[in-house]
Order: structure tokens, then sequence, then C-alpha cells
């Protein structure tokens, strides 16, 4: 059951992350999924260390959430980062 929950909050994350750095037509639900999901490993190591905050995409929580959407919104300035370095 803790994997649906994270594929449902990774999918949420994924999403409101794409929609903030504007890259909401371009990606489909799976990729949505896939960035929420690593979004949120990568917001539990930013804000871990840092704030003392964790949150977990297996347990649904307001702050997990956050944790994933803000992790999310780094994985995707990264790659537009990469992107914009291929087409030069």
């Amino acid at each position: 059951m803790g994997w649906i929950i994270a594929l449902i909050v990774g999918g949420v994350a994924g999403w409101l992350a794409s929609l903030v750095m504007n890259r909401d037509a371009s990606m489909g639900i799976f990729w949505n999924i896939v960035v929420g999901c690593i979004g949120s490993v990568i917001g539990n190591l930013i804000a871990g260390p840092l704030l003392g905050i964790s949150g977990s995409v297996q347990e649904f929580s307001i702050i997990g959430l956050v944790v994933a959407v803000i992790g999310a919104i780094v994985l995707l300035g990264v790659m537009n980062l990469i992107q914009r370095g291929r087409v030069r």
C-alpha cells in the first residue's frame, strides 16, 4: 500500500513542480511521477541536514509533499540547465 501512496504523491509533486517551472505541456503523467519520486529523495537530502525536516512520500503528509515539490523543482531546474547547454 505504501508504494501506491508514493506513486500518487510523487505524481502530484511532479505535476506541481512542472507547473511552477512551466514544463507541464512537455511532461506526461509517467514523467511527473518519476520527477516527483526523485524530487522527494533530493528534497530530503536538502531539507534533512539543513533544516532538520524530513518527509516521506510513502506516508502522506503536507511536509512530505512540500519537501517533494521543492526537490522536484530543483531537479527540473538542473534538467533545464543541462538541456540549455545542449542546444548551444
